[in-house]
C-alpha cells in the first residue's frame, strides 16, 4: 500500500484520515484537511463518506484484522497443531496490530468522544474470540487440547498477546531484554504445555 498511486481514492481518503487524527486527534482535523492531504476535493469526500465520522469508522473496518484472520482459520493455514497454530495466529496478530498502530491509538485517545465508535472497534475482537473459541473447541474434539472452557483459553490468548502490543504501543523499549519474537515463542510454548493433554 506504500504506492500511493495504486490506492483508490477511498483508500487515499481512509488513510489521510487515520494519519491525520492520529496526530491531531478527531477534532483538530477537519474534512478539508483530509481531502487535501490525500489529494482529493472535500466534495469527493462527502460524496464517497457523507461525514468524518463515517469515514473513519469505514478505515476501521476496512484495515483492521479480521479480514485477514478471517482467511487465516478458513483458508486452510491452521495446520491442527496448537504450536504451530498459535505461533502463526499470534504472529499473525501482532504483524496487523503493528501495521494498524495509528488506529489503534485512535480508538484509545477517542473512545469516549464518537457515539457508536467503541461498539464498532470491538467488533474485530469479537470475531477474533469467536474464530479461536471454535478452534479450541475443534481441538478438543480432535482429541488435541485438554477439557477446558475454550472462550476462556481464547479471551486468554487474545488478552496475553493485546498486552504486550499495548506495551509497546508507545515506545519499543519498555522491556528491552524481552524481544517480541521471544515473547511469542514463550508464550505459545507455556499455552501449548498447559493445554495438550
Amino acid at each position: 500500500m506504500s504506492n500511493s498511486n495504486n490506492l483508490s481514492n477511498d483508500d487515499k481518503l481512509m488513510l489521510a484520515a487515520i494519519d491525520l487524527i492520529a496526530k491531531k486527534g478527531y477534532n483538530g482535523v477537519s474534512t478539508q484537511e483530509i481531502a487535501a492531504a490525500a489529494g482529493l476535493s472535500e466534495k469527493t469526500l462527502f460524496r464517497r463518506f457523507g461525514s468524518k465520522q463515517n469515514l473513519l469508522e469505514t478505515a476501521f473496518d476496512r484495515f483492521h484484522y479480521s479480514e485477514e484472520m478471517t482467511k487465516l482459520f478458513n483458508e486452510g493455514q491452521i495446520v491442527w497443531d496448537l504450536h504451530s497454530d498459535l505461533q502463526l495466529i499470534s504472529r499473525t496478530y501482532h504483524e496487523i496490530m503493528e501495521r494498524n498502530r495509528k488506529m489503534i491509538m485512535i480508538s484509545i485517545k477517542e473512545e469516549g468522544n464518537l457515539p457508536g465508535f467503541q461498539e464498532r472497534t470491538q467488533k474485530h475482537p469479537r470475531q477474533l474470540l469467536e474464530f479461536l473459541t471454535n478452534y479450541f473447541s475443534s481441538m478438543y474434539e480432535k482429541g488435541k487440547l485438554i477439557s477446558t472452557n475454550p472462550e476462556l483459553q481464547a479471551l486468554s490468548f487474545m488478552m496475553m498477546n493485546f498486552g504486550a502490543f499495548m506495551n509497546n504501543l508507545d515506545s519499543d523499549d519498555s522491556f528491552p531484554t524481552v524481544s517480541l519474537e521471544a515473547f511469542i515463542m514463550e508464550s505459545v510454548q507455556t499455552f501449548t504445555r498447559a493445554l495438550t493433554p
